[in-house]
């Protein structure tokens, strides 16, 4: 029996991977909850294949999770995991560079068959690689055998005991990082119970041999306690970026005591909301399934028209097929809320994979002079507090409203202080109750002084009035072909846009006001950038980190801010897009670029040895 004392560490990552099938999703999901209930400050990753069900084995179709949990405050999954879980050869080819040098590896030894070795394209078995226990702590385990042993006598066929794998996984780490089993038994018995209460048994005695193995094994294990993190006192929960949204749309029909419409398609990374979405009915929230995306923005418009507060969700070939849709709520000027969870493009490019590249869609990708407000979340969290942002925005200005997340941030998750309904941004819409003529008649573009027009209701008396893509009259809102007219509405729908820089605060700096280098982030670049900074700083390196939130407008202060560094640097999950637009913006500013375009977050590593570089 292992007799190591527990030793206390601030952080640690691990990574779980496996097959598609091999439930490395709820091991990883599982494993997070008793890190968010031991107080620890966190940070996930989900890695999954486009696939429903990719070919066992297969390199593509390798699932991971990799979660970051600490004693202090972080803002990224991590770059290196401290332990990987590769449950066959596959798992391990496509993982194993990321492992730290002296990191642990546990493999589950029996999926290390002559077929599998041949699928991941390994000519001999790793396992028995010199290399391997120079480099790394070896943990060999029959996973297999051992779940099988643990479920003799229980009457589950070799399918469904197979199955059960995930958890011995599971028990190991609980009991490599001091995590109490009775949370996790409970909430077996709860999640299989009603399903099949045989399958709930068998989880929880493979668990329990997992949390045993780790206790009776012969091999040494140095157990590992990660303290709890000093977090703002408070109710948390851990919540992913998509759920983050959900919810705050949610919040906004609970406190405004107005419908909010979601009018949505589902589409990979963005489909958790319209599911998160559909279970707030009774708080006032109503979800319609659409046919497609247009129909989607379409049904969500109409809802808009009639009053209610509605958005629509998507991800990036979704945003394409709404943007002649987002066109009509531009020229319409109602308020509505696109968000859009990026994914790897073009076309259907990597469902599953993060990127940030659809920053040029979302500033120029409808026709005409089409303009809209841009809204980045930064962080899982910051999802439920953009998606107020964005709401409130677009009923005060009467715009549609842009609001850009990315898969790494939909379902990535992170701990979440549920706030007090005081402590809400106010969404407050206001509505058109009466003529506002000269003559009693209603002038539905008659505007007030910072050029919003008046929002009626469908079958308010005396407020009837005409709505479409055709241009309208710059008063009486009926169809117009007049040049001058045109070019008027078209330069008064710019400064309303322009006009929203009221509601953009000032881009503020972490480190030196001025000096070296600036780091400049926006969207879910921000854990990697600002790590990186403080990284740098630590090591005496004139290194400061600015993020965007809002894209457009953008703060009045970025080109005072931009010029006071001898260099600024942009990272990004694309191939320079913001660079291009800061080039574009503030002539004479040449920031270097950053790019990753691989599906993952940028590592905090070769982003500060890229950095040193440039100093």
């Amino acid at each position: 029996m292992s007799t190591e004392q527990v030793q206390k560490v601030e952080t640690v990552t691990i990574r779980f991977v496996g097959d598609s099938g091999d439930g490395m999703q709820l091991t990883g999901t599982e494993f997070t909850k008793a890190s968010a209930l031991a107080g620890n400050d966190l940070a996930t990753f989900p890695d999954y294949p486009a696939e429903i069900r990719a070919p066992a084995g297969s390199l593509f179709g390798v699932s991971g999770f990799q979660i970051n949990f600490a004693s202090k405050d972080i803002h990224t999954p991590g770059d290196q995991p401290d332990v990987l879980v590769a449950m066959n050869p596959a798992a391990l080819k496509t993982n194993l560079p990321d492992l730290r040098l002296g990191g642990m590896l546990v493999a589950n030894v029996g999926a290390f068959t002559a077929g599998n070795l041949e699928k991941a394209g390994f000519k001999s078995n790793p396992l028995e690689d010199p290399s391997l226990k120079q480099n790394y702590k070896l943990l060999l385990i029959e996973m297999d055998k051992l779940t099988q042993s643990a479920v003799a006598g229980m009457g589950l066929g070799s399918k469904d005991a197979a199955r059960c794998k995930n958890y011995f996984a599971l028990g190991l780490m609980y009991w490599l990082y001091s995590r109490p089993m009775e949370p996790q038994l409970e909430n077996i018995k709860k999640k299989f119970a009603k399903k099949n209460p045989a399958i709930a048994d068998a989880n929880i005695a493979v668990f329990k041999a997992g949390y045993a193995y780790g206790e009776t094994a012969e091999v040494g294990i140095q157990r590992y306690q990660v303290p709890s993190a000093k977090l703002q006192a408070g109710t948390y929960r851990n919540i992913t970026g998509n759920a983050a949204v959900a919810l705050g749309f949610a919040a906004v029909a609970k406190t405004t005591g107005r419908t909010v419409f979601l009018g949505s398609y589902p589409i990979t990374p963005a489909t958790e909301i319209l599911q998160e979405m559909s279970h707030f009915k009774e708080h006032g929230v109503m979800t319609f399934q659409a046919e497609d995306e247009i129909a989607g923005i379409g049904s969500a418009i109409g809802a808009a028209f009639g009053g209610a507060l509605a958005c629509t969700s998507t991800s990036g070939p979704g945003l394409a097929l709404k943007s002649e849709m987002m066109g009509l709520a531009v020229i319409m000027e109602l308020p509505l809320v696109i968000v859009n969870v990026q994914r790897g493009g073009p076309s259907t490019g990597m469902p599953t994979k993060t990127e940030q590249a659809d920053l040029h869609i979302a500033l120029f990708g409808r026709h005409g002079e089409a303009p809209m407000p841009i809204i980045a979340a930064q962080s899982p969290s910051d999802c439920f507090y953009a998606a107020i942002e964005a709401m409130r925005i677009a009923v005060k200005w009467m715009t549609p409203v842009i609001l850009l997340t990315d898969g790494y941030l939909g379902n990535g998750s992170e701990p979440f202080r549920v706030p007090g309904e005081s402590e809400l941004p106010k969404v407050e819409p206001k509505y058109q109750t009466a003529p506002n003529g000269p003559d009693g008649e209603y002038l539905p573009y008659k505007r007030d002084a910072k050029l919003i027009r008046p929002w009626a209701v469908p079958g308010t008396p005396g407020l009837e009035h005409r709505v479409g893509g055709l241009e309208k009259d710059s008063l009486t809102g009926m169809v117009s072909y007049d040049g001058s007219n045109h070019e008027r509405m078209v330069k008064t729908r710019a400064q309303k846009i322009a006009n929203v820089i009221e509601d953009v605060p000032d881009l503020t700096v972490d480190g030196p006001a001025k000096g070296e280098v600036l780091l400049l982030s926006w969207g879910g670049t921000y854990g990697s950038v600002r790590t990186t900074a403080e990284k740098l700083r630590g090591q005496g390196k004139s290194v400061a980190h600015a993020h965007l939130r809002w894209m457009n407008p953008m703060p009045k202060n970025l080109d005072a801010v931009l010029r006071s560094y001898k260099k600024v640097i942009v990272p990004e999950v694309n191939d320079g897009q913001l660079a291009g637009v800061i080039r574009m913006r503030h002539p004479g500013v040449d920031p270097l670029q950053f790019n990753r375009i691989n599906g993952k977050p940028i590592k905090v590593a070769e982003l500060a040895s890229f950095v040193l570089e440039q100093l």
